[in-house]
């Protein structure tokens, strides 16, 4: 298999990256329509204070992509992001990509000395768990995280 590689994506992706946000936000459970989703990818890829989104390729192929979103907090000393979705097509799942990328965006948060990097993952994927855990992630069990949507979607 060839190395996982990442590209930063910019505005002319968008259209690369919506089916495989379609696609992650299907594999979720994630409810947004398409409009939604086009405004919010387009807004992130055009705006670097947002955060960044990079694509993932094998063999010149894209199989996936990471998104990484700033916020700021007090707890972690400043600046900080979540790693808001990850995702691989699923033919390329367990060959090593996901943990390449994430392996990749950590180098990346730790040399934009962020104070933080965060993920939520389904209590119930063990596999990723694992792997997040295998990257230097622990869990804040004592805390559990709640959200309030504004906007119709």
């Amino acid at each position: 298999m060839d190395k996982p590689r990442l590209a930063p994506a910019g505005p002319d992706d968008l259209e690369v990256l919506l089916p495989l946000v379609r696609a992650y936000h299907a594999f979720e459970g994630v409810s947004l329509s398409d409009g939604a989703r086009r405004a919010a990818v387009a807004r992130l890829l055009g705006n670097k204070e947002l955060g960044a989104i990079w694509l993932i390729s094998v063999g010149g192929a894209v199989v996936g992509y990471v998104a990484l979103c700033f916020g700021y907090s007090i707890e972690f000393g400043g600046r900080d992001a979540f790693v808001d979705e990850l995702f691989i097509l699923e033919p390329h799942r367990g060959q090593g990509i996901g943990r390449a990328a994430l392996a990749a965006v950590c180098d990346e948060a730790a040399s934009l000395a962020l104070g933080a990097l965060h993920l939520e993952v389904d209590r119930e994927n063990h596999r990723a768990r694992s792997l997040y855990r295998s990257l230097g992630f622990e869990s804040r069990e004592r805390f559990h995280l709640m959200s309030r949507r504004f906007g119709s979607d």
